[in-house]
C-alpha cells in the first residue's frame, strides 16, 4: 500500500510539474524516477544505475526509429507531398463529401508526420474547401484533427505507440496492423461529430487568396508520395510474419532477407531513401540538409522523454509493484480497461497524448503478467489501449488544441464542443473497439 500511495503522489508530482510550472517532461520524468527509488528505500548508487539503464535500453531500441520517422515526415512535407495525397483522395470523393476525404488525409498524413504539424500544413485546404463547398470550416477542421489524431496515437513509427510498443515488448507488426484496424473506424466516428455538430455552425472560412490551387499543386504523383509511408509498414509486417509459427516463408535465405530488411530501421531507412525522390531536382543539398536538421530538433525531444519514460519505468520495475496490483486489480478482470484509463487520466490532466502514452505504458509494463495481459495478442493490445485513453481528451491544456483552435479561427468554446467532445467519443469509440477485438480474438 506505501508504494501505491507513491505512485500515486509521483502521478501528480508528474501531472502538476508538466501542466502547472510547465517543467519540461524530460526533466519532470527524470525528478520522478529518482523521487520514487529514494522514497521506495534504494540506493542512490542503486537508482542511477536504474535511470541510466532504463534510459539506455529504451532509446538502444527505438531513438534511431523515431530519428529516421521525423526525416521522412519532413521531406514528404516540404516536397507537397502531403498536399498530393488530399489532392488524390479529394478526386475520388469529390466536394460533397470533402470531409471525409480531409479525414482519410490525416489518417495518411500522421503516420510520418506530427499531427500538429500536419494540421498546419493541410489548414489551408481547409478553408479553401470551405469556401468552394459551403461547409463550415469547422466540418472540415474536426474531420482532419480526428483523421490525424488516431495514426498519432494508434501507429508507429509515431512516437508514442513506438515507445509504449518497446516499453511493453510487443510486438511491432502486430502493433501496426491492429492500430491501423483500430484507427480507421475510430477516425470515422470524429468524422461523424465534424458533420453531425459542426453542420450546425454558419461560418465558412474568409477570402484570403487562391489557397486550394497553392495546396494542391505538387510535382510528385500519388505513389511516389505514399511509397515512403507504406513500404516500411508492408516490410515490417512481412518481418512479422516470418516469426508465425507456421513459418510461411520458411527458415532460409528469404526468411533471413525480411526478417532483416522488416526490423524498423533497414525499413524506414528505405523509407527515406524513398521520400528523398520526391524533392524537385532544383532543391539544393544545402536546403535538404536544412530539413533533415531540423526534422532531427523536433524528433530529439521525443527521443529524451522516451528516454526519460524508460528510466522511469526502470525505477518501478525495482519494486513490489507486480505483487501489488495482483493484490488489487486481479479480481476485478480490469484488463486492458485498467491501461485505457490510466492514460486517459494522465491526457486528460496534463495535454500531451505523447508523455501519456509513455508514462503509462512505463507503469504498465510491470503490471503484465499480474494483469493476463503477457500474451503477443495482449501486449499489441495494451499498447493500443493505452493510445486510446491518451486522446482521451484534447483541451485548453493541449498545443494541438490550440492549433486546431487557432488555425481554423474557432474561438475557444467553440473547439471545446467540437474538437474536444470527438476526441473524448474517439476514445470511447476505441477501446470499446478494442474490447471486442480482445473478445473475438481469444
Amino acid at each position: 500500500m506505501n508504494l501505491l500511495i507513491i505512485i500515486l503522489g509521483m502521478l501528480t508530482f508528474i501531472v502538476v510539474a508538466i501542466a502547472k510550472f510547465k517543467i519540461h517532461p524530460f526533466i519532470t520524468l527524470i525528478l520522478a524516477a529518482t523521487m520514487v527509488g529514494f522514497l521506495m528505500g534504494l540506493e542512490g548508487a542503486v537508482i542511477l544505475d536504474k535511470i541510466s539503464e532504463g534510459f539506455g535500453k529504451t532509446l538502444s531500441s527505438i531513438g534511431i526509429i523515431i530519428g529516421f520517422g521525423a526525416i521522412i515526415g519532413a521531406f514528404l512535407e516540404k516536397s507537397g507531398g502531403t498536399a498530393t495525397i488530399a489532392k488524390n483522395i479529394l478526386s475520388v470523393i469529390g466536394d460533397k463529401k470533402s470531409p471525409l476525404a480531409i479525414n482519410l488525409t490525416g489518417i495518411l498524413v500522421s503516420i510520418p508526420v506530427f499531427c500538429d504539424s500536419a494540421f498546419i500544413i493541410l489548414s489551408s485546404l481547409n478553408k479553401a474547401l470551405s469556401k468552394k463547398t459551403g461547409i463550415p470550416v469547422a466540418v472540415f477542421a474536426v474531420a482532419l484533427s480526428t483523421g490525424l489524431y488516431v495514426t498519432h496515437v494508434f501507429v508507429p513509427p509515431t512516437p508514442g505507440p513506438l515507445a509504449a510498443a518497446a516499453a511493453l515488448e510487443a510486438d511491432l507488426g502486430l502493433v501496426i496492423l491492429m492500430g491501423l484496424v483500430i484507427a480507421l473506424p475510430t477516425a470515422f466516428a470524429g468524422y461523424l461529430w465534424a458533420v453531425k455538430f459542426g453542420s450546425r455552425l454558419t461560418e465558412t472560412a474568409p477570402e484570403s487568396g487562391n489557397e486550394m490551387d497553392e495546396m494542391v499543386e505538387s510535382k510528385a504523383n500519388l505513389l511516389a508520395v505514399l511509397l515512403p509511408i507504406l513500404m516500411p509498414i508492408f516490410l515490417i509486417g512481412l518481418r512479422s510474419m516470418t516469426k508465425y509459427p507456421s513459418h510461411p516463408f520458411g527458415d532460409g535465405m528469404i526468411a533471413n532477407t525480411l526478417s532483416f530488411v522488416g526490423h524498423p530501421l533497414p525499413a524506414l531507412f528505405i523509407g527515406i531513401l524513398l521520400a528523398l525522390q520526391l524533392v524537385d531536382k532544383k532543391t539544393s543539398i544545402k536546403e535538404r540538409w536544412s530539413w533533415v536538421s531540423s526534422a532531427l530538433k523536433e524528433a530529439g525531444v521525443i527521443i529524451l522523454i522516451t528516454g526519460a519514460g524508460g528510466a522511469f519505468g526502470s525505477i518501478l520495475r525495482s519494486g513490489n509493484l507486480g505483487e501489488l496490483i495482483e493484490a488489487q486489480f486481479t479480481a476485478l478482470e480490469v484488463g486492458i480497461f485498467l491501461p485505457f484509463i490510466l492514460a486517459a487520466l494522465l491526457k486528460t490532466a496534463q495535454g500531451s497524448s505523447t508523455v501519456a502514452i509513455i508514462t503509462a505504458a512505463t507503469i504498465i509494463s510491470p503490471m503484465m503478467d499480474v494483469l493476463g495481459l503477457d500474451s503477443e495478442l495482449s501486449r499489441a493490445l495494451t499498447v493500443l489501449a493505452i493510445g486510446a485513453g491518451a486522446m482521451t481528451v484534447s483541451h485548453i491544456n493541449d498545443s494541438y488544441f490550440w492549433v486546431v483552435s487557432q488555425f481554423s479561427g474557432m474561438n475557444t468554446k467553440t473547439t471545446l464542443k467540437t474538437h474536444t467532445m470527438a476526441t473524448l467519443i474517439q476514445g470511447i469509440v476505441a477501446i470499446l473497439l478494442l474490447s471486442g477485438l480482445q473478445i473475438i480474438l481469444k
